[in-house]
């Protein structure tokens, strides 16, 4: 089958962004910068609901240190600013914020129990309503965040695409490991990392979230073993 929701929520993530970045010429700088912290706090608040779904804390700690201990090691903030680069290349842009767009995006649009819950739900019953609604909160916030970012959050639909796809195509065999556990540590430790995002838009601090990254992958473990 086709993952159709996923199809329509990676369009929807096209449509949103070009319009964003149709509005970004017409916004002088000063609005661009009260979006931007805008776009900062709603993404904390975001960030702090989804974290607060956490059931095992503990998990979730040492997830993430073990997380950033091997993004650290592996230098994933390099590679991942490489590949955006070479992307960037790749399609000739000349936007000076585009990997920042398409790495915030990529990852605020996969992360969270309605991609996983919405593809699952579409693979094993043929229920896409959940990945329709994500469609278009997701939509309206690649408007907000290509107006600010550019051209680059166009194309953080190929994530998408790609992880729910893959797991509404792959749902019977999925369904058995994202148990209503495993799904809450994995959005606990995705909000934090969202919070991140939203830290970093504000300017606070920078956080190396792309070095953060194989917590998601050590939550995941660590819950099948240990919760």
């Amino acid at each position: 089958m086709l993952p159709i929701g996923s199809i329509v929520n990676a369009c929807a993530i096209i449509g949103g962004a070009t319009i964003g970045c149709l509005l970004q010429s017409r916004f002088p700088e000063r609005i661009r910068s009260i979006v931007f912290q805008g776009l900062g706090l709603c993404v904390l608040l975001i960030g702090i609901q989804m974290a607060l779904k956490v059931q095992n804390i503990l998990i979730v700690i040492f997830a993430v240190l073990l997380g950033g201990i091997t993004g650290e090691w592996l230098r994933l903030d390099t590679l991942l600013e490489r590949a955006g680069n070479r992307f960037k290349k790749l399609v000739r842009s000349k936007n000076a914020t585009f990997t920042d767009g398409l790495v915030t995006t990529s990852l605020l649009f996969c992360i969270g129990a309605m991609a996983i819950v919405g593809s699952l739900e579409e693979g094993i019953r043929g229920d896409a309503t959940v990945i329709y609604t994500k469609s278009i909160l997701d939509g309206f916030a690649a408007i907000a965040f290509a107006a600010t970012y550019g051209t680059g959050v166009i194309f953080s639909f190929i994530p998408v695409l790609l992880y729910q796809g893959t797991i509404t195509l792959g749902a019977s065999f999925f369904q058995q490991y994202f148990s209503d556990m495993m799904i809450a540590q994995i959005t606990g430790c995705g909000g934090l990392l969202i919070v991140g995002i939203g830290i970093n838009l504000l300017e606070l601090t920078e956080i190396r979230l792309a070095n953060l990254l194989p917590s998601l992958v050590y939550v995941i473990v660590l819950t099948f073993f240990f919760a």
